[in-house]
């Protein structure tokens, strides 16, 4: 009797420090250069559009020059940091009749190798979901100042950055037909997070 509760307790392994060691790793940035370049291009994008009168006095300049940050955000998002950082992919391809299919792919999951962290992810989505919505503030503020040389850049910024948007939570999704109520329900899920890492942030540094 002694000797089987011995070899009953052999089997059993208690590992204390697992969960901490899975948040810490949940919380680690894996990919450093795809995270920075995230949102290197798009905020500079929108800080030169800010502050581009202080810069020069050209306006071609200054519009190439956004331009060019939005295309080379809209090339990295697309086919770079979407796929390190969340894992998702799509693009555009045309069969041998002549048609165009767009095509959204999800990466598999693995329950041991995660390919991201929720710490990249939360970074990826934030930069695609906010970005777009200054765009916007930028597209009424241009309309209401009636500085219309600008509108056509605007509205470049925002169709850039909505296509990465639109794509991939359509990948998020699987491709669903639905995209709009997915969409808008996806988007106020990440909000929603986000306050509450905020809030919780903020209790944690009160304490």
């Amino acid at each position: 009797m002694k000797q089987s509760l011995v070899d009953d307790t052999e089997d059993v392994s208690l590992d204390f420090g697992n969960e901490e060691e899975l948040a810490l790793r949940k919380s680690r940035i894996r990919h450093p250069l795809a995270t920075f370049f995230h949102l290197f291009f798009r905020v500079s994008a929108i800080v030169t559009y800010l502050c581009c009168d202080w810069f020069s006095k050209s306006f071609v300049a200054c519009f190439v020059t956004i331009l060019l940050l939005l295309s080379l955000d809209f090339w990295s998002v697309k086919n770079v940091t979407g796929r390190l950082l969340v894992g998702l992919r799509w693009w555009n391809q045309i069969d041998e009749d002549g048609k165009s299919h767009w095509v959204f792919e999800a990466k598999k999951a693995s329950p041991t190798i995660s390919s991201s962290t929720e710490t990249e992810a939360r970074i990826f989505w934030l930069g695609l979901i906010i970005c777009p919505m200054i765009w916007t503030v930028f597209l009424f503020s241009t309309l209401f100042s009636l500085k219309l040389k600008w509108l056509a850049l605007v509205i470049a910024g925002i169709s850039l950055q909505t296509a990465n948007l639109y794509g991939y939570i359509h990948c998020k999704m699987g491709g669903q037909k639905h995209i709009g109520k997915m969409a808008s329900r996806f988007l106020s899920q990440q909000l929603f997070q986000r306050d509450q890492l905020v809030s919780t942030t903020s209790r944690r540094s009160s304490t």
